[in-house]
């Protein structure tokens, strides 16, 4: 019984197969976007997936987990002013270097909507685990959609190649 709970899963929370629809997609994209990293010598290929794929589960993290990175946090800067104001510089600095890259910022936006409307798809058939096994869950649903987008070798539709780059 338990097991035709969980493969009906996907129907009574159809925000999961948003979320994975997303992660096909962000890994198509990236994937179409990595040939136009071989012209720049200065960004190597291992490098961009590695930093996209930690930044998908840094986002995962956040968006499963606010309330105890929030709490950890907040008693971390109530230990000390130098500690606060440390650590507001910075998230200042990071969040400003960040923000100055509006395309992957757009990127993250993307992901951490459909990881919230899957938290809130879950939520509402009264599915709450753990924050530490949702945060394994929704990142083993977003790795596998990253990797299966990296595995699709053209744009999901030719029409859409002109938007993913040139030469194509």
């Amino acid at each position: 019984m338990a097991i035709l709970r969980l493969l009906l899963l996907p129907v009574r929370a159809p925000a999961l197969l948003v979320l994975f629809a997303v992660a096909v997609v962000m890994g198509n994209q990236w994937s179409i976007i990595q040939p136009a990293l071989k012209i720049t010598p200065s960004i190597d290929a291992q490098l961009f997936w590695t930093v996209e794929v930690l930044q998908a589960m840094v986002v995962v993290v956040i968006c499963t987990m606010p309330d105890l990175i929030l709490r950890r946090l907040s008693l971390l800067m109530a230990s000390s002013r130098a500690i606060s104001l440390v650590i507001v510089l910075l998230l200042v600095i990071t969040g400003g270097l960040y923000l100055l890259h509006l395309s992957l910022l757009a990127d993250v936006l993307i992901l951490a909507s459909a990881l919230l409307l899957a938290r809130l798809d879950l939520t509402r058939i009264r599915i709450v685990p753990a924050p530490a096994v949702m945060a394994i869950v929704l990142g083993a649903i977003l790795l596998c959609g990253i990797w299966l987008g990296q595995e699709i070798a053209t744009p999901l539709h030719p029409s859409f190649a002109g938007l993913f780059g040139p030469d194509m």
